[in-house]
């Protein structure tokens, strides 16, 4: 905005020659007769005499020196060292005012006509903090409710004392922005519990939307870090002050529980099948279909929850339960016995007949004496009548009586019948018990039919495990060694035992142009002010180094450059860093009136796909499970030397006396 208005070249060229001038004088070297600013030399960015007098007045000067010195480096953080002509702001006003400007915004209104509303119908304008309302009211009466307003969202560290996060909850995000509006019977609750409360304001309430807001943000699905914001909301600071807990919400159980689903990905390991079985132990509804859909971002392949599968288009999965397998009691009980063959040519009429050769052989088999004997038949029962209904998915869980007398040769004998009619078992489930010991000993059996029968393949037959698996279960089963191919995973995934919750903040970072920023005692809790961009630096080997953030009218960082990066509090803690590749993370999903780009929403596979490349990207030692690689975050010399300006100018002075 300043760029547009100013000449910031010219402006800069006259206040650097009176700040070189001041500094001289106070150092007492007098100076007469100068009419003409020196010629000026850059060092880090600054002109050296500017670079040097603000140095020495922040250090020793007095306290209008300090401050002037300051100002100084507010200018230089907003006005860039170039100057516009009124040539280029004459054009850049004619690119606004031609057909491409308006034709975008035409586009960008028809695209977000199409946004469906938030998944869950709860999620709407009153799905918020009191205190937002009340604020809202205290910026209309003090006439404040239209200045525009710059919001950070962003957590401060990362859960289960890892080093990363995966950001979730940005689709439903923009979903409620695109449909946010009040109600009149949400107007008339509203006045009903704000009583005191003047009638223009619940007017200005029926008017708004989120037509003038801006939401600029990481792609969904990415890894993140602590500090960096994931959204940045711009807009009438009382409409976006609306949004902060309903975005909160949506963003912080989203990102934990895609998190918690990546650690569990990177322990298994690509190969496994992970399966969310957590429906049942989720904290309500909403929890649980949150938690399959994010869980499917975070690396998992299907869930058990059919609500979630219609919703989002995740893969299902699904069998039996110990109580269909003890609901039988005899064979006596399976009514229809017959089974057409895979290709349809023929028919066996009796399956059970069939199921019973095959365990007679098992039971007689030399390879296999002293592992099979007399199995529970009512289990073989229950078997039985599930292979009848599912031939072409038949996986049995075999830990209701016994493991291995009783339910892996009962599954084997069914398998083995179904193989001769040309279908094959998809596997069996263990839900109890030594998993480890369990899943070798089935290998070994299925092994051991193989070859004893002939049959290729069968000893590969899957083996699930499920029984209140976690990311440390499954590291001790990596330990101890196993042969399970599918994990099910329920409680300590979808409830994030290890971790209640994100700690996801919203911060007002500006205000009608002016940088605002929290300060805190807790150095943790300082906020980062102003519009900041922020860009991803990556290494020779591809892996990234750093995150950057930076003053929206800075430069931005380029490949090849050699970039100062300093710790955003700690003054000792910088690098200088050469990057391969620069990526910029803040992308525009809302544009609102500013005439941007905006970016379409991806599809739920898009966004895992996206989440599957980045775990990829990133630097083992910061995705490793106990005391992994802290990742650096840091911001630019200039937005380092403007954060501590503003702390130190907006932080009160003690007295001791």
């Amino acid at each position: 905005m300043y760029n547009d208005f100013l000449e910031p070249g010219a402006h800069f060229y006259r206040i650097s020659f009176f700040a070189w001038n001041s500094t001289r004088i106070r150092k007492g070297e007098a100076i007469k007769g100068k009419r003409g600013a020196p010629p000026l030399k850059k060092r880090d960015g600054f002109p050296l005499p500017l670079a040097s007098s603000l140095h020495y007045s922040l250090s020793s000067g007095s306290c209008g020196t300090r401050w002037f010195a300051g100002f100084l480096i507010h200018l230089l953080f907003f006005f860039p060292l170039t100057s516009v002509s009124k040539e280029r702001l004459e054009a850049r006003g004619a690119l606004q005012r031609g057909s491409g400007m308006e034709s975008m915004a035409e586009a960008n209104e028809s695209a977000a006509a199409s946004i469906p509303a938030a998944t869950n119908p709860m999620v709407t304008p009153l799905l918020t903090d009191q205190y937002q309302y009340t604020m809202a009211y205290a910026y209309w009466k003090a006439g404040k409710h239209r200045e525009r307003a710059v919001f950070d969202l962003f957590f401060r560290k990362s859960p289960f004392g890892g080093e990363y996060t995966v950001f979730g909850g940005l689709e439903e995000c923009i979903r409620f922005v695109a449909n946010f509006k009040l109600e009149d019977e949400e107007i008339s609750f509203l006045q009903s519990v704000m009583p005191r409360c003047e009638d223009g304001f619940f007017e200005f309430l029926r008017q708004i939307d989120c037509s003038d807001v801006e939401v600029y943000a990481i792609p969904e699905g990415s890894v993140v870090f602590p500090k960096v914001p994931l959204m940045r909301v711009e807009g009438p600071v009382a409409v976006v002050q609306l949004l902060e807990t309903p975005f909160v919400n949506l963003v912080n159980f989203a990102s934990l529980v895609a998190t918690n689903a990546a650690r569990h990905r990177l322990v298994a390991g690509n190969s496994k099948t992970l399966l969310e079985f957590g429906l049942r132990r989720a904290q309500g509804p909403d929890g649980g279909v949150s938690a399959s859909k994010y869980c499917y971002i975070g690396g998992f392949d299907a869930t058990s929850n059919v609500a979630a599968g219609k919703l989002f288009g995740i893969p299902l999965r699904g069998t039996h339960s110990h109580a269909f397998v003890s609901s039988f009691t005899s064979l006596n009980e399976i009514v229809s016995r017959a089974l057409q063959c895979r290709d349809g040519t023929s028919t066996c009429k009796d399956f059970v007949n069939l199921v019973q050769t095959w365990l007679n052989k098992l039971q007689h088999a030399v390879s296999l004496r002293g592992l099979t004997c007399a199995t529970n038949e009512s289990e073989l029962a229950a078997f039985i009548s599930y292979a009848l209904a599912f031939p072409h998915n038949f996986l049995a869980l075999v830990d209701t009586y016994n493991v291995m007398r009783s339910g892996l040769p009962n599954f084997c004998a069914v398998a083995l019948a179904l193989n001769d009619l040309g279908y094959k078992a998809s596997g069996i489930r263990l839900d109890s018990g030594d998993l480890s010991y369990l899943s070798i000993e089935s290998r070994k059996f299925f092994n051991a039919i193989e070859k004893e029968f002939c049959i290729a393949g069968f000893g590969k037959t899957a083996i699930a495990a499920s029984n209140d698996l976690n990311e440390e279960t499954l590291d001790a089963l990596n330990k101890q060694g196993h042969e399970i191919d599918t994990y099910g995973i329920g409680t300590h995934l979808v409830t994030c035992y290890s971790q209640a919750a994100l700690g996801c903040v919203f911060k007002l970072v500006e205000i009608n142009n002016q940088p605002r920023m929290k300060l805190s005692e807790d150095i943790t809790k300082v906020s980062i002010p102003c519009k900041k961009r922020c860009f991803r630096l990556y290494g020779r080997e591809g892996f990234p180094l750093v995150d950057l953030m930076i003053g929206v009218n800075e430069p931005p960082p380029m490949a090849g450059d050699r970039i100062l990066c300093r710790h955003p509090f700690i003054e000792s803690k910088r690098a200088y860093v050469v990057p391969q590749h620069v990526e910029e993370l803040l992308k525009c999903y809302w544009p609102g009136k500013s005439h941007e780009t905006r970016e379409e929403l991806p599809s739920l596979q898009d966004i895992r796909n996206h989440c599957m490349q980045q775990l990829q990207k990133m630097r083992s030692d910061h995705m490793r499970r106990i005391n992994p690689t802290p990742y650096k975050i840091s911001v630019s010399g200039r937005l380092y030397d403007f954060i501590h300006f503003l702390w130190l100018n907006e932080a009160p002075v003690g007295e001791l006396q």
